[in-house]
């Protein structure tokens, strides 16, 4: 897990210097016929990554998207109606049947076609109109980490294409160097603070709540702890009863609007006496793991979760764990 996590940096630098005419093409397709809408289709990780594009194509296109879940499809039957939209699904490896038969039906549907895919040949990219190819190579571990982000900075390489964001594909290929200076961090904090944890709320927001439901999904598989994320708002519409005293809280704080407000929360919570870990840029206040900052604020979570992986892989070698080797957990999860 943790080499495969060292080597994101490379994944996305060889990334981004394939596939130009893919990216143009779909970008310039979207700019021509405005998709009225989009929907993600995934599991796992993967999922935690299309909420990454959901948040972009909202804030930078405002664009509506939506995760359909591939039951929806297998087991419903729904009659789906997307004319004119835009359907996206994100895999490793392009094998489950739910989300290859939920992206037909979706072209069947009227919506345009897409898969972020890592494994080239796969049943997923047969019925997608347009393959986007991951180029993360092999993963081994069965937690996934350098697809994951090598999804993320895809998808910020789709919004940048389809907005033609200049500062932003600029700023992806800066992203490698960014990276291997987030793989450098102390990440000694966070494994001494939750070592010892049975439980644990993950808080993000925005376009850093995708790491904050990856956190929480590492945690459970990687490190035994049972962990649940939350935006920062959601958090206060019920789940903070639970919070008490040295009540173990990981906050996602990347730059951009939603910053202040996760800064807010992590002082509150301190002054009620859970133990909080705020993970961000150096100099922010009440800081516990510093984070290098990416050279764009969008690209904050793929630097962010890049250090957050490295600590899980050391925290489960401190719960007595292998991160490598999760119980009942399989690399290839086929679902209906």
């Amino acid at each position: 897990m943790a080499e495969e996590a060292r080597s994101a940096p490379e994944v996305v630098a060889q990334q981004l210097t394939q596939d130009e005419p893919a990216y143009s093409a779909l970008g310039a397709r979207l700019r021509a016929a405005p998709p009225p809408s989009v929907v993600t289709i995934a599991r796992g990780s993967s999922d935690h990554a299309a909420s990454y594009l959901a948040y972009l194509a909202m804030t930078q296109l405002g664009c509506p998207v939506a995760s359909l879940p591939p039951s929806v499809v297998t087991l419903y039957r729904a009659p789906l109606r997307l004319p004119g939209a835009l359907a996206v699904a994100v895999s490793q490896s392009g094998q489950s049947p739910d989300v290859v038969s939920t992206l037909e039906a979706c072209g069947a549907a009227g919506a345009l076609t897409a898969a972020m895919i890592n494994q080239l040949g796969s049943p997923l990219t047969q019925v997608a109109a347009s393959t986007l190819p991951l180029r993360a190579g092999p993963e081994r571990s069965v937690a996934a980490t350098k697809s994951f982000i090598a999804s993320l900075s895809a998808m910020a390489r789709l919004v940048a294409c389809w907005k033609e964001d200049a500062a932003l594909l600029d700023a992806l290929r800066a992203l490698p160097d960014a990276l291997s200076a987030a793989s450098e961090g102390d990440v000694g904090p966070l494994v001494g603070a939750l070592a010892g944890e049975q439980r644990l709320l993950v808080l993000g927001r925005g376009p850093g709540f995708s790491i904050a439901l990856e956190a929480a999904l590492k945690f459970k598989e990687t490190c035994g702890l049972h962990a649940e994320a939350f935006t920062v708002a959601e958090v206060q519409h019920g789940p903070m009863a639970l919070i008490d005293e040295r009540f173990p809280l990981l906050i996602f704080a990347p730059r951009g609007p939603a910053q202040a407000g996760l800064v807010r929360v992590a002082e509150d919570f301190r002054g009620q006496g859970a133990k909080v870990i705020l993970v961000g840029p150096a100099g922010l206040p009440g800081v516990d793991l510093a984070v290098p900052e990416s050279p764009h604020e969008l690209l904050d979570p793929l630097c962010q979760v890049q250090a957050f992986y490295l600590a899980a892989a050391a925290l489960a070698e401190a719960r007595g764990l292998d991160p490598d080797a999760p119980r009942r957990l399989k690399k290839v999860t086929k679902t209906l």
